[in-house]
């Protein structure tokens, strides 16, 4: 169990967003990070996207490389680790993919050859442009890539979960190509966990990859259902934390809370810190966690059209880089917290069959037993059920109670 634990930021430019890699202005950049670091961050995650930097399959832009470089090196100068998505993907509503995987050139973006092997070539440029960079931490295959893989993504890229294996073993390899031994992962939003039919699935996201990613957003019926200040809101990141230690071969594999935020207007601005210190103060109350990663660093400037309202102002920090009192919270965390959560003993069984993650989810069994333990002080786990009575398992884990969703809620209304 590590005795500390990762701080950072999702990094979204202040000026022109993600789209400042069209007008790439390193000055700008670095008066970015250096918000950032003021809040004693130690990690950004950076977001290339895709079409602008592999705009034909043939034609990964050397000039774009070399811009990635240069902000991992203005990181570096304000002592902060970079990991680098590659596959964008999908960002704040709007989807980024390159114009030879669509329409005219419509391919599948896990199944076909081609685009497989386009996809591979561009991952090992980006990770081999940043190979001999001491503070790149490694690659994050893709932002929420699952969103492309079935509904209710409008044009959704059909595969199988076994063709899903094939493509993330393909593009973690070609990571690991251009980059041996850094920490390579990749991560989904939360349709992995709770969403019947997606090819995307539990066992993938806690086996595959150096370490496991979680994406925690209360907006996916959480706080619709039980409210901002309650227990399933407040530690909903921590749900997803310890439910994915369910299907993890090694016993303390380290997750990282790679996204979360406060979302308005489920999370009002006037509650967001009081939300942002909970959430913190929960997940770092989970074992083995990596990180916690703050989505996102500045806000999406209102010159800008079109975004969903809650995106504009999901920043840190506002368009002229001045830290609200979210930034001030997870800068006393990171500063002040101490991380030795004691381990937790006892687990709640989930189903292993990923036909049943409708369980998982909001509204779920699963889901609602999970909340009643903790809202009983019970701090608990999960195991699957078929995993429910290995001894030896158990014990690696640290768990003496195993109980199942039944038992609790019947408990809990008797």
């Amino acid at each position: 169990m590590s005795s500390s634990v990762r701080f950072g930021v999702n990094y979204t430019p202040s000026e022109g967003w993600f789209h400042n890699w069209l007008d790439f202005d390193l000055e700008s950049v670095r008066a970015d990070l250096d918000s950032i670091a003021a809040l004693d961050m130690d990690h950004i995650r950076v977001f290339p996207l895709w079409p602008y930097f592999q705009p034909n399959r043939a034609l990964i832009r050397p000039r774009a490389l070399e811009q990635l470089v240069a902000l991992v090196d203005a990181a570096a100068e304000r002592g902060l680790d970079v990991n680098v998505d590659g596959l964008q993907g999908h960002l704040s509503s709007f989807d980024f993919l390159p114009a030879w995987t669509r329409t005219w050139h419509r391919r599948n973006l896990f199944t076909d050859p081609q685009v497989i092997e386009g996809q591979a070539a561009y991952l090992r440029a980006l990770s081999a442009a940043l190979a001999d960079r001491p503070n790149f931490l490694g690659m994050t295959v893709g932002n929420e890539v699952n969103q492309f893989s079935a509904d209710p993504h409008p044009d959704p890229d059909r595969a199988t979960s076994s063709q899903i294996d094939t493509w993330l073993e393909r593009m973690l390899a070609a990571c690991e190509e251009g980059a041996p031994g850094r920490t390579h992962l990749h991560a989904e939003y939360d349709a992995t966990w709770y969403q019947h039919g997606q090819p995307f699935t539990p066992a993938q996201a806690a086996r595959s990859g150096a370490i496991t990613a979680v994406h925690s957003w209360v907006f996916n019926g959480t706080a619709q259902r039980h409210g901002r200040a309650s227990v399933p809101s407040e530690h909903h990141a921590a749900y997803l934390i310890e439910l994915s230690k369910a299907w993890a071969d090694a016993p303390h594999r380290p997750v990282w809370l790679q996204e979360v935020g406060a979302p308005a207007p489920l999370v009002p601005a006037e509650h967001a810190a009081a939300f942002t210190e909970a959430t913190v103060a929960n997940a770092l109350d989970c074992p083995d966690l990596w990180g916690i990663t703050w989505w996102c660093s500045h806000d999406v400037s209102r010159a800008l059209a079109d975004f969903p309202e809650l995106e504009y102002g999901l920043g840190l920090l506002t368009n002229d880089r001045r830290p609200k009192d979210t930034a001030r919270v997870l800068a006393r965390a990171a500063r002040e917290a101490t991380y030795a959560p004691a381990p937790r003993t006892t687990a709640l069984a989930v189903p292993a069959d990923p036909a049943r993650r409708a369980e998982l989810a909001p509204g779920g069994e699963v889901f609602d037993a999970f909340f009643r333990l903790t809202a009983d002080g019970a701090r608990p786990t999960t195991v699957l059920d078929a995993r429910a009575q290995d001894t030896d398992h158990l014990v690696t884990r640290h768990i003496t109670e195993v109980v199942t969703a039944g038992e609790v809620l019947r408990a809990s209304r008797a």
